[in-house]
């Protein structure tokens, strides 16, 4: 059995002679979520809807769940749900009637399945409120529900936080996460808003004019671009000691002048102040420090972001 959901192998895709996609090998492995950076035009949502069987490749080869062609990648595609562009939503209709309109055109069995997926986007409390008149947060719920019909191992999902006002990133991300951790489901995303992915992924690809320029981890990223938290306490040494044990981690340095530089926990800084001054700390200073990571996305593309 594959450790990849995804793989392609030189995918590349023209337009009248102009490159959408040049010889793009890109791996996604099981339980990740990958965040899928690049410009307008960069050839982001070109590799999501090929993957997502919508348009055909020029060159290369897709590989879902170890399966490259023929029935085996038609059945793979059976086990991705997806969001493209904006949730077709019949906007006369209300949460619950949208999800079975699908679920009926997918021939997805069991009527459970509806009530579902409602409650994990928590839209099952909307009654007769009609589709049309929902917050774009709510569309974007609701269209994510739809793509959880059927039990899916992969979503797929280009910018799903578009438009959506500070509330409404935050629940789509934990959302998304819990999806993640307590469901196993893998994700790829596409976004714009790099501090929101920082907060969400767990692998990065980067692509430019058609070409994926790198893939790295977070701990990867985070090593390039030096992000720690800048932490000074009245003790350092039990500072240290606290991390270790109660934080659970090694993966920090203390400094002449006993400033703590904290590599781990980054998207967590919370938990780590409160951690510290639980086990009696004064913490004196407390910042997160090193290269923004627009800096360098923007620095490794070569231009503006």
């Amino acid at each position: 059995m594959s450790e990849y959901v995804l793989q392609t192998h030189n995918l590349t895709k023209s337009f009248k002679g102009s490159k959408a996609l040049d010889n793009v090998n890109l791996t996604i492995r099981k339980g990740s979520i990958y965040g899928f950076i690049g410009q307008n035009g960069a050839g982001k949502s070109t590799l999501i809807r090929i993957a997502a069987g919508l348009a055909f490749p020029t060159a290369g080869t897709v590989e879902l769940f170890g399966e490259t062609g023929g029935t085996g990648l038609v059945a793979a595609r059976k086990r991705i749900g997806s969001i493209i562009e904006s949730p077709a939503l019949f906007p006369q209709m209300t949460a619950y009637e949208n999800v079975e309109a699908n679920r009926l055109l997918r021939g997805i069995p069991g009527k459970d399945s509806v009530r579902k997926v409602l409650e994990i986007v928590g839209l099952e409390g909307t009654g007769r409120k009609k589709a049309k008149n929902f917050s774009l947060g709510m569309k974007q719920r609701l269209g994510l529900a739809i793509s959880l019909l059927g039990d899916p191992e992969f979503l797929i999902l280009d910018e799903p936080t578009n438009g959506l006002d500070p509330m409404g990133v935050v629940e789509m991300r934990e959302l998304l996460k819990r999806l993640n951790s307590e469901r196993g489901i893998t994700i790829l995303i596409s976004s714009h808003i790099l501090s929101e992915l920082y907060l969400l992924a767990s692998h990065y690809g980067i692509i430019h004019h058609g070409e994926l320029l790198e893939q790295l981890t977070v701990k990867e990223l985070n090593e390039k671009c030096q992000q720690y938290v800048h932490i000074k306490v009245d003790e350092p040494a039990k500072a240290a000691s606290v991390i270790q044990n109660k934080l659970d981690t090694t993966d920090f340095e203390v400094m002449p002048g006993g400033v703590i530089r904290l590599y781990a926990h980054l998207g967590h800084p919370g938990k780590v102040s409160t951690t510290l001054a639980a086990s009696g700390l004064e913490i004196q200073e407390f910042m997160p420090m090193g290269e923004d990571l627009e800096s360098f996305f923007t620095k490794r593309i070569g231009g503006a972001w």
